[in-house]
């Protein structure tokens, strides 16, 4: 007996396979023009067609990623966007808040660009923490480095990172853009510093300058005798309200008498010494360098100080030099690494780079004690750390 339902059943399976075939044909078309959007919203044209976008382009087209002797040109997104699937979604997700900014006019002006560009490359520093510097990794590699052939600062640097686990944006921090103005930053380092310093309890007995302080020779005396650089090691003797007698030795190199060394034979300054100081000076010993012939005087010297400058713990006040250095130091070259110059060396060579940065005057005093203190030549010199 014939079936008569087999003409209805074989339509509807014929249905159901051309909707499965548009089907297809439409999420194929779907997914292409979505990755094709993806694609062509992601390279550089696109990204540098907005006109705030001007000044990080010409930052970009002066850096290394753009021209360099290998002819090898990382465009934005090898930087700005991870290849990784989840993290690519949600990066371009979250990139529509540049759009709005785009249109509410954030940065359309060089004056605004500058104001927010420490905040968006802080932004951009801590996403590259956050994901170990991926998208620089997709390029390079430290398996894949030939450090021996690299640049004498390079192969320094590199077994280190290695060593110690670093990331490419702790050392590399302006390789495509000029570094914004770190005033702010530093300034803050200094706050947090000045309120640790507020907390140091008054048992303690070995303390540290914080900064360039001024001292006296009498507890009530207004009229300073002269200065404790930062980070100069001090001992307690009496407290006075506000002020605390110290104790401060050092070296002093015969014929310059208004200095006080914190070591024999390195130019790192710890007390410069007033007409009157000079004359409460104990020298205690003499030495003759055998390389120079210069004679030095191992000396001390009692002065009163005020003790909201003076912290017990010295890493504080490395940790805020640490960061300073990382800040501005990572503009036109990486991290330097503290064994990299001997502590005579480092004073020229902070000298030379300071008119690159934002720092002040004192910033750079305590930078300066910083890295010479963590020089080759010191006993407490802490290779390739920063």
């Amino acid at each position: 007996m014939k079936n008569l339902n087999q003409p209805k059943a074989k339509r509807r399976g014929w249905g159901v396979l051309w909707i499965l075939i548009i089907g297809i044909i439409l999420g194929a078309v779907l997914l292409g023009g979505s990755a094709f959007v993806m694609h062509k919203t992601s390279d550089t044209a696109f990204c540098v067609s907005c006109h705030s976008m001007q000044q990080p382009l010409a930052e970009y087209q002066g850096s290394v990623h753009f021209q360099n002797t290998k002819g090898i040109r990382a465009e934005c997104s090898d930087c700005h966007v991870p290849h990784e699937p989840i993290d690519y979604l949600l990066t371009k997700v979250a990139a529509l808040k540049d759009v709005y900014g785009e249109m509410t006019g954030k940065i359309d002006t060089p004056e605004k660009y500058e104001a927010h560009k420490l905040e968006m490359a802080q932004k951009v520093w801590k996403d590259f923490e956050a994901n170990d510097s991926a998208t620089c990794r997709s390029c390079h590699s430290f398996e894949a480095m030939d450090i021996v052939s690299q640049k004498p600062e390079a192969r320094i640097q590199h077994p280190t990172a290695i060593k110690e686990g670093q990331t490419c944006i702790s050392c590399h921090k302006g390789v495509a853009h000029i570094l914004p103005d770190m005033s702010s930053l530093a300034a803050a380092g200094a706050g947090e510093l000045s309120s640790a310093a507020a907390k140091t309890p008054d048992s303690a007995t070995k303390l540290y300058t914080i900064a360039t302080e001024p001292f006296y020779l009498q507890a009530k005396e207004e009229h300073n005798a002269g200065n404790l650089m930062p980070s100069t090691e001090v001992n307690v003797i009496q407290r006075d309200g506000d002020r605390v007698l110290v104790s401060v030795a050092g070296w002093q190199q015969d014929g310059v008498s208004e200095v006080l060394y914190a070591a024999e034979g390195k130019r790192i300054l710890s007390v410069l010494l007033g007409d009157e100081a000079q004359k409460n000076l104990k020298t205690e010993s003499s030495v003759t360098d055998p390389e120079t012939g210069l004679v030095w005087h191992q000396a001390s010297i009692q002065v009163w100080i005020a003790k909201n400058q003076l912290i017990d713990d010295q890493e504080k006040i490395w940790q805020y030099a640490s960061n300073m250095m990382s800040a501005n130091c990572t503009g036109c070259h990486g991290l330097t690494a503290l064994d990299r110059f001997n502590a005579n060396q480092w004073i020229g060579v902070v000298k030379g780079m300071a008119p690159r940065t934002s720092l002040t005057p004192e910033q750079l005093r305590l930078l300066t004690q910083y890295v010479q203190k963590h020089a080759s030549d010191m006993q407490n010199a802490q290779p390739s750390k920063s």
